[in-house]
């Protein structure tokens, strides 16, 4: 229960949301939750909002929070394993070919309804007040009057307009790719899976980049069927791939379109994707979608002059292909908590900016940098060539190339090819264009031999 006067009131019901009630109450604020669903209804008839995969940093801000961030409970994920093709159709050349292991974290991929059913739970037990009501403009008004605190974490639509685009930092102005979201059951964790791939096997989350797109699996808990696999697909604008993933109507057409292009790209992983099955108890198991890369200013004002914080994908929203969505959220509200934990006064203009410009400065704008370089922005592209080869070739500098999904910090430092290659030497402690030399293409990667007992066509 609460032990101060100050109250906070968070609008949206998502895993930063809920996450961001929980820190606050135990903070000792007073909390309040909007949402426009219950708490069956989040549980059940929405999709995820993603894999929302966590990493060593963003873990540390859930345990900060004081929520469960599924360590031990989830699939064990230690690594990645990244495989690149060029060209076109079936003349391609297999060309990066490389598994890295994390540096000193695993990644953690959890149901995001999951999440934030569990974590409702705690926030009700512990004398949080949730109320169900869609909040528009008008009603946000009133609510801002009567609260020290009022966050929006509604996501990338509605009541985002309050908040004005921070045009220096969101180069975007459409989408980059669209992007196809199935988790599925059939396929288990055993050593065989992925063996192909990886001597880890199964606790390698295993990448495929082309030139249409890029494709993801990996380990992921599910709320209905637990430990399960996640796919995820990116497709470029205008591609074939795009078009295929605008197609799909249901987690079944789904699963079609992931398996057709396992056969026509990523053949070396076919065995593993044809042992897969749809989840048949959660009709909301599939997304399909695009995200304009976007950040926004967190100070925002109602009618009648209250102010508002934007929060989690509300504030900025990024392409989901190096997973810093889920976990730039956790990040900003446990700075946020600690923040408003040790203030004394009015939270006013120039608090709310300063906190908020303290996590642009400390994640966003790294973030977003290691983003572009893993879209292969062409702004960014001599940096990508530089940096994948380097990790293909020297097993250091691929877990330091990975280790950027927790902390994207390094990437700060890139801001031509030398530096790119400078931070290749201190991360290898060995000349950049000695390890480059070493270079060459994988050649016929790997095949699967993994045998399903149920396998699907």
């Amino acid at each position: 229960m609460s032990n101060t006067n100050r109250s906070v009131a968070i609008i949206g019901a998502g895993q930063t949301g809920v996450s961001a009630a929980v820190g606050f109450l135990n903070a000792g604020f007073d909390v309040t939750v909007y949402s426009e669903r219950d708490q069956r209804s989040l549980l059940h008839d929405v999709s995820a909002t993603g894999t929302a995969v966590t990493f060593g940093l963003s873990q540390q801000s859930e345990t900060a929070l004081g929520v469960d961030n599924f360590a031990g409970r989830a699939p064990q994920v230690t690594g990645i394993s990244a495989r690149t093709i060029t060209g076109s159709g079936h003349d391609y050349t297999e060309l990066l070919d490389f598994d890295a292991e994390f540096p000193g974290f695993e990644a953690i991929g959890v149901d995001t309804r999951l999440k934030v059913d569990e974590r409702l739970t705690l926030f009700l037990e512990r004398g949080g007040r949730f109320v169900v009501e869609n909040v528009d403009p008008a009603r946000l008004d009133s609510i801002a009057a009567e609260n020290d605190l009022t966050f929006v974490a509604t996501g990338k639509a509605g009541l985002s307009s309050l908040f004005t685009v921070d045009e220096s930092r969101s180069p975007y102005k459409s989408p980059q790719r669209s992007v196809l979201l199935l988790t599925v059951a059939g396929l288990g964790h055993d050593p065989d899976v992925f063996a192909h791939r990886s001597p880890a096997g199964p606790k390698h989350q295993a990448f495929n980049f082309a030139d249409q797109g890029e494709g993801w699996w990996g380990p992921y808990l599910h709320k209905d069927a637990g430990p399960s696999w996640s796919f995820l697909g990116w497709a470029q604008p205008g591609s074939e791939w795009e078009r295929r993933f605008q197609s799909v109507t249901d987690a079944h057409s789904a699963h079609k379109v992931v398996i057709d292009l396992h056969r026509e790209y990523f053949d070396w992983d076919l065995p593993e994707v044809l042992s897969t099955q749809v989840i048949e108890e959660d009709p909301h198991s599939w997304l399909q979608g695009a995200v304009t890369p976007t950040v926004r200013n967190a100070l925002g004002h109602t009618a009648s002059g209250h102010r508002v914080v934007a929060l989690g994908d509300t504030a900025v929203a990024y392409d989901p292909i190096t997973g810093q969505g889920a976990q730039s959220g956790f990040i900003q509200a446990a700075q946020f908590v600690a923040a408003a934990k040790d203030h004394e006064g009015e939270f006013d203009d120039a608090w709310i900016t300063a906190t908020y410009n303290n996590f642009l400065t400390s994640r966003v704008d790294a973030a977003n940098l290691a983003t572009r370089i893993f879209l292969r922005d062409p702004v960014f592209q001599e940096y990508a060539a530089v940096l994948f080869p380097a990790a293909a070739t020297n097993p250091k500098f691929g877990s330091a190339l990975f280790g950027l999904l927790s902390d994207p910090s390094p990437v700060l430092s890139i801001n031509s090819v030398d530096d790119a290659k400078s931070l290749i030497t201190q991360v290898t402690g060995e000349d950049a264009d000695s390890i480059l030399a070493k270079f060459e293409p994988a050649g016929r990667f790997s095949r699967s031999t993994y045998r399903s007992l149920t396998p699907v066509g």
